[in-house]
């Protein structure tokens, strides 16, 4: 299948890192040769998370370009926005592959990316060269490449649920309406009021209301599918669980297609496509369905009256919203099967 790869997780101490390494740590073709922290070198990664005592990387390292040179081949970045700008051209000048899991270089405009994310953009050159890693759609476009930007959680969902409809010409994508929620996870092990346990239980609120970052790179992909600009309005919302995105999107049907027809055109397009499941006629995704695996589930439901599509998609934000959509474009890369490392069933209830 190939030879095992050295691989290095910068930010392994955030949700994100650690994800990571647990997927890692059972991948047959992957070793686990550094763990990085820029704010905690040294200290044992079990210290803060005392259920990787067996990982053997046990301290964390610090960032140091010439150190990820001599003992990794592939490096993810599970860092803050901001930081890859400046540290994948490095790392590529080193000879390392990179798998970008922050939003750093998704987006292919850096006067965009300003715009949205606050941080000073990429270079354009490491802009258009790195591939958009949606594994289902661009999943051809990741072979044997050095640089891949993993897409962003909200993004995943929403997209995997509307593309086949657009690519089709079945919807009209200026009439796109997306509503997502998701866990308390999304946002990172920081400390924040936002994820206070009293602010987050039993509560239930939007928030970033037209100005969420993920909204751009949406309508960059929507765009490049149906070949013009295409607006989307895009709402996140926060809900008091640790994992999960449900994405509920909405669309004026063009010309008449039947519940029957969207699910054909589903599994057509998703055909041999491993990691998305079409649901039957009737059946709705829920996050606990693919809790802990890399699968987004898809429903759809055709309302005659208003000739509207309501579709609804279901991933695990940390895994096929961020690591395993991360272990999965490190698969593309290298030429393996891309299901390597990421073969289980969710975990339920």
């Amino acid at each position: 299948m190939g030879k095992q790869q050295r691989a290095a997780i910068v930010g392994s101490t955030g949700y994100g890192g650690v994800e990571l390494i647990r997927l890692l740590l059972r991948h047959p073709l992957v070793a686990i040769t550094s763990v990085v922290s820029s704010s905690t070198p040294g200290v044992p990664i079990a210290e803060g998370y005392p259920h990787l005592s067996e990982i053997m990387v046990d301290r964390l390292d610090a960032v140091d370009v010439a150190l990820l040179q001599e003992k990794a081949d592939v490096v993810f970045l599970a860092t803050p926005h901001g930081v890859s700008t400046t540290l994948s051209p490095k790392l590529l000048e080193a000879g390392l592959r990179v798998i970008d899991i922050s939003g750093d270089l998704r987006l292919k405009s850096g006067e965009v990316y300003e715009q949205w994310y606050k941080h000073k953009p990429a270079d354009d050159a490491i802009l258009q060269r790195a591939v958009y890693g949606l594994a289902e759609v661009f999943g051809e476009e990741c072979r044997g490449v050095e640089l891949i930007a993993n897409p962003g959680c909200f993004p995943t969902a929403t997209l995997l649920g509307l593309i086949p409809a657009v690519k089709a010409g079945w919807i009209d994508p200026k009439t796109i309406i997306a509503d997502a929620k998701t866990g308390v996870s999304g946002a990172g092990r920081g400390v924040s009021l936002g994820v206070h346990f009293s602010e987050v239980n039993e509560n239930f609120y939007a928030y970033k209301v037209n100005k969420h970052q993920h909204t751009p790179e949406i309508e960059m992909v929507l765009s490049r599918i149906a070949g013009y600009e295409v607006p989307v309005t895009f709402t996140a919302h926060l809900v008091p669980m640790t994992r999960g995105i449900l994405c509920t999107a909405y669309a004026s049907i063009v010309g008449e297609h039947t519940e029957d027809e969207f699910l054909q055109l589903y599994r057509q397009y998703y055909e041999g496509r491993p990691f998305v499941r079409v649901r039957e006629k009737g059946q709705v995704p829920a996050t606990k369905q693919v809790w802990g695996s890399n699968y987004c589930d898809i429903g759809l439901s055709v309302d005659k009256r208003t000739n509207r599509v309501t579709i609804l998609s279901a991933i695990d934000n940390l895994m096929k919203g961020a690591a395993g959509q991360a272990v999965q474009n490190l698969n593309l890369m290298m030429g393996w099967d891309e299901t390597t490392g990421l073969e289980f069933t969710p975990v339920y209830p």
